[in-house]
């Protein structure tokens, strides 16, 4: 059995949930998200106690079990989702490295000869404080996935430290080149 998937979601009173066909539908506070569920996973929502639960159709099959667990969690994460916004915090480490959002764009100067501009997917939002950038959103996958292209257009190189990270992120440093001795 899948330790993940057996376990319930519970719910709030503030979150409804409908499912439709293969489609689980969860609306909350900030929004509304639909997860496609795998048809080899049956999905039942519970009233007393307020909960879902899915269930794998063959809980014998590996392959099956795998998905049981996987599906239970992104239903898990867009309940959690409406209720509370995810966050992705990215920090520019650098002389001359700064961020700016302008309207539904994120405008960067990265020690390339241009700045670069990043137009951020529908559904989130950014703020700037100093030098740290923090994407919002709902949707757990498309907030990480943001956060990971961002930190691809300058990724933080080990010798001097510069370059976009992630803020809990902590970047090994290597040694510089060493002058040869002189005997």
């Amino acid at each position: 059995m899948s330790r993940i998937g057996k376990q319930p979601i519970p719910l709030t009173d503030a979150v409804t949930v409908t499912a439709e066909d293969s489609n689980i539908r969860v609306k909350g506070p900030n929004g509304e998200l639909v997860v496609s569920v795998h048809p080899m996973i049956t999905v039942r929502i519970e009233t007393d106690p307020k909960q879902i639960v899915l269930e794998a159709v063959d809980g014998e099959d590996q392959d099956q079990r795998a998905l049981w667990g996987l599906m239970r969690q992104l239903v898990s994460n867009a309940v959690l989702g409406v209720q509370t916004p995810y966050k992705k915090s990215l920090e520019f480490v650098g002389v001359g490295y700064k961020v700016a959002v302008a309207g539904n764009e994120v405008k960067m100067s990265v020690g390339y000869s241009h700045p670069v501009d990043f137009p951020l997917p529908e559904g989130l939002t950014a703020t700037v404080e100093k030098s740290v950038l923090t994407i919002t959103g709902i949707d757990k996958q498309l907030v990480g996935e943001t956060a990971a292209q961002i930190r691809r257009i300058r990724p933080p190189e080990p010798y001097k430290g510069k370059g976009i990270k992630y803020i809990d992120e902590v970047i090994r440093r290597k040694a510089g080149k060493t002058a040869a001795k002189t005997a």
